[in-house]
């Protein structure tokens, strides 16, 4: 690496990206630290000019993803997968079978071709895809001859998609979401809200392939190791996030979801609700519910209170009201402010009235007392509904799905008509996995899939400064499909050799 330290102006984006973290910045000017492996992360994004590469024949090239780094002896590639041991640039780690992985995926005994033999955890990619996968391996089930082709497939073509459990509220769908990473670096945007929880989606190619980009992958990798990521919505707020965590919006920890909209509790707990109050309101984002309005409190003969409420009726007793920052994600600051109206002929001294968020979170207990609704202590009957509501709210977590594609170059790895492979994927003759993992295949074309990230080992995935992420992918079919689709049959190993490298290679 050839460095032109007199055009650096320390601005530190090239420390930022580093994926083996050896670049520093020293009285605003550059260090580069031993190791180096040329993978042009620094080049990238070095707004100045200040790096080149010169070739470097002396250390040897991993061609396992397009960066093609030059390791050096006992060093690590930008993935940090790949290394050098005395000139042979080999795969740290070893291939899994499924039996490592059955305690997260669960075991599926509809099919013979739904397990796979292996998996493609620690097995290598097959780049540059036109040679055979790592593993293609045979075994016997039920008399059947099974295959499983596995790799390490880099898909730039990726994403993920994160549910936050959250009442809160994000701000508008289609808003940008943004990383802070030496500026301002767009990660993705705030999604469709899905029954108490809101979706962001980050990463895809056209922002991989950003100014941004790998900025973006190395937020998301780091999210996939269990930190902290810290995100920011365009004019909302800031998130925390941590996979399988509690969310924080604007440092406000979310710790329970929501049991159902405002109507979905009424019809659950109506006859808690009946007690709670002469009228109940469950102040929601989505639907709030006026109780005795509701279908739910007409059936148990709840007579229809003088107070009516803001916001556009759907139908009985559901009502939507405006998104904001108040109660339920309402522009609700004040409780008694979603009110419209209340008929004071009909309205009877002493009357109570309870307002709830869906979780039973925030809620406030009013009487009427001369004309007016003033809050007081809520009696046995509203508690106990509060204490059901509150209870039957699952704990708020943050989870993910990736989203990619597999129907591209690294079909090759399993078949000389790649075509041939896509539409047996779709008519369910091969059965992909992702570390043994069942994802959602999307119909249409080409093979792209969603997948539950925790269902993946920890430490599956790693990311390529390209910036691609790397997943393990398995093909499993009947050995007569594999024929039929033009697999590489002289690749073809049987379970029990390869079974015998991986226990010797895991004594070693």
């Amino acid at each position: 690496m050839k460095i032109d330290i007199e055009r650096c102006k320390g601005c530190g984006l090239c420390e930022e990206v580093c994926p083996l973290n050896i670049i520093t910045i020293k009285d605003k000017k550059v260090l580069v630290g031993g190791g180096c492996v040329e993978c042009k992360t620094c080049q990238k994004v070095c707004p100045e000019g200040v790096f080149s590469v010169i070739d470097n024949d002396d250390k040897p090239m991993c061609t396992n993803c397009p960066i093609m780094c030059r390791i050096p002896e006992g060093a690590t590639g930008a993935c940090l997968r790949y290394y050098n041991a005395k000139g042979e640039i080999l795969r740290k780690g070893r291939v899994h079978t499924y039996d490592e992985v059955l305690n997260l995926v669960g075991a599926d005994e509809d099919s013979l071709i739904q397990k796979p033999l292996i998996t493609g955890i620690g097995s290598g990619t097959t780049y540059p895809d036109f040679r055979p996968s790592p593993f293609i391996v045979k075994g016997v089930r039920d008399g059947i001859d099974i295959v499983t082709v596995v790799t390490e497939a880099p898909l730039s073509y990726s994403g993920m998609k994160l549910k936050i459990d959250t009442d809160l509220y994000l701000g508008q769908e289609s808003k940008k979401v943004y990383i802070r990473r030496k500026g301002k670096r767009h990660l993705g945007h705030l999604c469709t809200e899905e029954y108490g929880s809101k979706i962001l989606s980050l990463g895809g190619v056209n922002i991989l392939t950003s100014k941004d980009g790998l900025f973006a992958a190395k937020t998301l990798f780091e999210f996939l190791q269990g930190k902290i990521i810290k995100v920011e919505v365009e004019d909302g707020p800031t998130l925390e996030l941590a996979l399988g965590k509690a969310p924080k919006v604007n440092g406000q920890s979310e710790e329970k979801m929501r049991v159902g909209c405002g109507s979905a509790v009424s019809g659950l707990f109506a006859p808690y609700m009946e007690k709670a109050a002469d009228e109940v309101i469950v102040l929601d984002g989505h639907i709030t519910g006026l109780f005795s309005e509701h279908p739910a409190g007409r059936y148990l003969k709840k007579k229809r209170s003088p107070v009516s409420i803001k916001g556009q009726k759907s139908t009985d007793g559901r009502y939507f009201l405006g998104k904001g920052t108040g109660w339920g994600g309402t522009d609700i600051q004040e409780p008694l402010d979603v009110i419209k109206e209340i008929d004071q002929k009909k309205c009877k001294e002493g009357m109570t009235l309870l307002i709830t968020e869906t979780t039973g979170w925030r809620y406030a207990y009013f009487r009427m007392i001369k004309g007016e609704f003033r809050e007081e202590q809520p009696d046995d009957g509203a508690m106990e509904f509060i204490k059901v509501l509150r209870s039957s709210c699952e704990v708020s977590r943050v989870s993910a799905i990736f989203a990619a594609g597999v129907g591209g170059s690294a079909r090759a790895g399993v078949t000389k008509n790649p075509i041939k492979l896509t539409k047996a994927v779709h008519e369910g003759k091969v059965s992909l996995t992702i570390g043994g993992a069942k994802p959602f295949i999307f119909p249409g074309g080409g093979i792209n899939f969603l997948v539950d990230v925790e269902q993946i080992k920890y430490g599956s995935v790693y990311v390529s400064p390209t910036p691609s992420f790397i997943l393990p992918v398995e093909y499993t079919m009947s050995l007569d499909t594999f024929k039929s689709i033009g697999g590489h049959i002289d690749a073809v190993k049987p379970i029990e050799e390869v079974l015998n490298e991986v226990k010797d290679k895991a004594t070693s």
